[in-house]
């Protein structure tokens, strides 16, 4: 009787997916070590479904157990950038897959790897409608590593929207308008908080967008008029006073909030999100 070849190779193929199962079960258990050299290797996707019997989901789970039992405190940069492929691989496997957007978000952009850990997070973002972490992370990532304030906010408001209690929501979309505070296209931000404000159903909360709007006005001014100040002086003011003092305007403005302005390191005007300490006479 002659053997069916095809089922003879789905035999294999399960023979190989159940070996493979076996030692990580087993490799869970052990202490963690630093990157052995077979876990190195990220495999081709048609090579990780195959050896999974044909199972994308499958695959997916054994590519996020490679990512879990590494340690990575001894970790080399081009370790990291294998830990990134595996990710990767096992988000297009199962976008869905919690556990591996997790492990990306915690590890992999502080660690070299910032545009693998946003692609795992923008395919969960969009398989896991219902969660908002995924964009909650996306967001926080474009502002601590690419200082995009906008397209943070932007990633933010989308998270919001996943919330399901209306003050978590508040809380967020507020937190998304704050962070326009340290937007570089000033009249982008003043847009994007308008039309916050615009779409705000609660009243309250439109009203502090439309203050939010104010304050970035006023920012707005005071920088140009500090740009007047550079252009005659040939450098920036060490003190908001020296703009009254020069003439260029006849008082500092009233922050809506209380906090007011200051400056920074190189003289650029920026918003106060704290009351400013009064100077020991």
């Amino acid at each position: 009787m002659t053997a069916n070849p095809r089922a003879a190779l789905w035999l294999m193929a399960l023979a190989c997916a159940a070996a493979f199962i076996i030692s990580a079960e087993r490799l869970k258990s052990l202490p963690r070590q630093t990157v052995a050299l077979e876990l190195q290797v990220a495999l081709p996707l048609f090579v990780q479904v195959f050896m999974s019997a044909g199972d994308r989901y499958l695959a997916a789970n054994l590519a996020a157990i490679r990512a879990l039992i590494v340690a990575t405190d001894k970790m080399r940069p081009e370790d990291y950038r294998i830990l990134g492929k595996v990710q990767e691989d096992a988000s297009w496997l199962n976008p869905a897959h919690e556990d591996n957007y997790y492990i990306a978000a915690a590890i992999l952009p502080w660690n070299g790897e910032l545009e693998a850990a946003q692609t795992i997070l923008a395919r969960a973002g969009k398989a896991r409608y219902f969660d908002y972490q995924p964009p909650f992370y996306y967001a926080f990532h474009l502002l601590q590593f690419k200082g995009d304030a906008v397209g943070a906010a932007q990633w933010l408001r989308a998270a919001a929207e996943k919330l399901p209690d209306d003050e978590e929501r508040l809380i967020m979309l507020n937190l998304a308008a704050r962070w326009m505070d340290k937007a570089q296209d000033i009249d982008l931000a003043i847009r994007v908080v308008e039309a916050m404000a615009g779409q705000a159903k609660r009243k309250d909360f439109r009203t502090y967008l439309e203050q939010r709007v104010v304050r970035l006005h006023l920012l707005k001014d005071l920088r140009q008029t500090a740009e007047r100040f550079r252009e005659r002086f040939k450098r920036p003011p060490a003190r908001l006073q020296e703009l009254v003092d020069a003439g260029f305007v006849a008082a500092i403005p009233a922050d809506p909030f209380g906090f007011g302005f200051d400056l920074d390191k190189q003289g650029r005007i920026i918003l106060r999100t704290t009351p400013a300490v009064p100077s020991a006479k």
